[in-house]
C-alpha cells in the first residue's frame, strides 16, 4: 500500500493521513484520473500501483546499469565471417614430421577440410576445444582420412614440429582411431604466413606479453574441396548431428547417405541458434513429389492388373 493512504469508502475523496507536502505516487493517479469517488476496496488498486511502480524501477535500473567494456586483452579478438572466400593455398607450413607442405596438398583429394587455429602450449582454450571435437568425430560415423582432413595450425610462430608431433599422438590415440592419423595434420608455421592465413579466414587474437599467451577465440572452420569457407562453429563442444551434416554441405554433395541429403533439402543451417531449422517450402515440394509417385506407383499396380484381368478373359 502506498505511503500516507488507506482504502476509502465509497463516495469519499482520496486523502492524504500525513500532513507532508510531498506528492506521493497515489495523489498523482487520483489527481490526473479524478478518481476522487472511486472505492479503493480493500487496497487492490493501490498495491497494483506499487507493484507497477517497483517493476518500472527495476527496469529503469537494468536498463540505466554501465555495460562494462572487455578486458583490454581481449580488445579485437573476434572472429570475421567470411563465407565463400578461398584461402590461400600457396602459404606453406611444417607438418609433423618437418616437412615442408603448402596448404593446397590438403585440397587435392577432393574432400571438404576442417581447419582449427590453435596453439599447442595453451594452457586450457585449445586442449578443451580439440577434446570437444574428439568427442564429436567419435559419434558422426564419417572418419578423417576417408571423408574428410582436418588441418590443426598453430598461431605460435615460435612452437615446433616436434611439439606438433606430440599434439597429433595424443589426440589419435584419443580419437581411438589409428587410421585416422593420415587425415589429421598438426602444422607449425612462420608468423607472416600463420597471420595470412588467419586474416583470410578472418580469425582475429593477439598475444598478450605478459602472460605469454594468446587470447583467441574457439572456432571450427569448414572449407569445400575448393578451399571455400563454407561454415563456423563456435564453442568447445560440437553437436555431432550438426557437425556430421556440416561436413556433408562443405563436401558439396561428395559423401553422405541419401538420407542425408533429404535432409539438407528440407533444413538450412542457422547461425543464430547453431542448429539446423525447417525449410517449409521444401518440405511442401518433397511432400508434394512423394504424393504424386506414391499415387503413380498405386495407379500403376491397379491398371497393370486390370491389364491382366482382361487378357485372361479374352484368352478365354
Amino acid at each position: 500500500m502506498c505511503d500516507g493512504f488507506v482504502p476509502m469508502k465509497n463516495n469519499e475523496k482520496c486523502a492524504f493521513l500525513k500532513s507532508s507536502p510531498k506528492v506521493g505516487g497515489c495523489s498523482i493517479v487520483c489527481t490526473i484520473l479524478g478518481l476522487g469517488k472511486f472505492s479503493f476496496q480493500r487496497g487492490i488498486f493501490v498495491n497494483a500501483l506499487g507493484l507497477l511502480l517497483l517493476l518500472t524501477v527495476s527496469l529503469l535500473t537494468v536498463h540505466a546499469e554501465r555495460i562494462e567494456p572487455p578486458p583490454s586483452e581481449l580488445e579485437g579478438v573476434s572472429v570475421t565471417e567470411r563465407l565463400n572466400d578461398k584461402i590461400p593455398f600457396e602459404l606453406t607450413f611444417k607438418d609433423e614430421n618437418g616437412k615442408e607442405v603448402a596448404l593446397a596438398e590438403y585440397f587435392h583429394k577432393g574432400k571438404p577440410v576442417l581447419l582449427t587455429l590453435n596453439y599447442y602450449e595453451c594452457p586450457m582454450l585449445c586442449t578443451l576445444q580439440l577434446n570437444g571435437l574428439v568427442e564429436a568425430l567419435r559419434e558422426i560415423n564419417l572418419y578423417p582420412g576417408k571423408d574428410f582432413e582436418i588441418v590443426t595450425a598453430s598461431i605460435n610462430p615460435l612452437e615446433t614440429y616436434k611439439l606438433a608431433k606430440l599434439k597429433k599422438q595424443n589426440y589419435i590415440q584419443s580419437l581411438g582411431s589409428p587410421d585416422s592419423a593420415a587425415g589429421w595434420h598438426f602444422l607449425t608455421g612462420k608468423d607472416n604466413n600463420i597471420k595470412e592465413l588467419t586474416r583470410a579466414v578472418g580469425f582475429n587474437y593477439r598475444f598478450d606479453p605478459q602472460s605469454g599467451e594468446f587470447a583467441h577465440v574457439a572456432a571450427l572452420i569448414l572449407l569445400t574441396p575448393d578451399g571455400r569457407i563454407s561454415r563456423y562453429l563456435y564453442d568447445v563442444l560440437y553437436d555431432p548431428k550438426v557437425l556430421r551434416l556440416s561436413i556433408i554441405e562443405a563436401s558439396q554433395g561428395r559423401i553422405g547417405t541419401f538420407a542425408d541429403h533429404v535432409f539438407l533439402y528440407c533444413y538450412r543451417y542457422n547461425s543464430a541458434t547453431g542448429k539446423y531449422t525447417p525449410i517449409i517450402m521444401n518440405i511442401v515440394r518433397l511432400a508434394g513429389t512423394l504424393t504424386v509417385a506414391i499415387l503413380a506407383i498405386a495407379l500403376s499396380i491397379f491398371w497393370a492388373r486390370d491389364l491382366r484381368h482382361y487378357r485372361v478373359k479374352t484368352s478365354s
